[in-house]
């Protein structure tokens, strides 16, 4: 397993500016090596189904006090898992990826939730998300409609292809709405995987969701 502190070196190494925040993906490890990088100096992590969050977190509550970590679902979200994702009260939820969505979980919400706007910039089908075409006006329809629910950003997934040119495209097409709206409060780029988070973050993103690269 690589020392957190060399991940977070290769991270400060591309970064060009903005800091960059790191989100450790914990859905293919137990909670045995989430707290190790918790004790590490990670607090943030990424689950992508809502039962394995719970499940990691009522864990983790009883070995560490207070409840210390910063939960982000990064998964699809499926309607009969939002009642029990709100209970959890994650720090962000990452994949919203329609205006109905956003509806569906505002309208159970009684407190405030920070979301990020998933964008299929790669226009992949395999993958979730908004065209990037209509993802200025479908953020600023959630930020006009939602009485709990706050887009802080976008979120996106690189091309899943081998040629750099592509996903560095797929990147700098996220990191275009992202500047767009950065005047309507947008705060996070949230792109970059074990993969290609390097190659994201010198496309601008300044929040990346490393799983395999931490736990090798």
């Amino acid at each position: 397993m690589k020392t957190l502190a060399e991940i977070l070196e290769r991270i400060k190494k591309a970064q060009i500016g903005e800091e960059v925040k790191l989100i450790a993906v914990s859905k293919n490890v137990t909670t045995k090596e989430v707290l190790e990088l918790f004790n590490e100096g990670q607090t943030d992590f990424g689950e992508n189904r809502v039962q394995e969050l719970k499940n990691k977190r009522q864990i983790l509550s009883e070995i560490l006090p207070n409840d210390p970590i910063n939960w982000h679902f990064i998964g699809r979200l499926q309607s009969n898992k939002i009642n029990q994702l709100i209970s959890l009260r994650p720090a962000l939820w990452q994949s919203c990826e329609s205006l109905k969505a956003a509806l569906e979980v505002d309208k159970r919400l009684d407190y405030e939730l920070e979301c990020l706007l998933q964008i299929n910039s790669a226009e992949e089908e395999s993958k979730q998300g908004i065209e990037a075409k209509n993802a200025i006006e479908t953020f600023l329809a959630i930020k006009e409609s939602c009485k709990f629910l706050r887009p802080v950003g976008v979120m996106s997934i690189g091309a899943h292809v081998d040629d750099m040119k592509t996903i560095q495209k797929s990147f700098e097409i996220t990191r275009k709405i992202y500047e767009e709206l950065k005047p309507h409060r947008a705060k996070i780029c949230s792109m970059g995987m074990s993969s290609d988070f390097e190659l994201a973050i010198k496309c601008g993103s300044n929040m990346v969701r490393l799983g395999s690269v931490l736990y090798k």
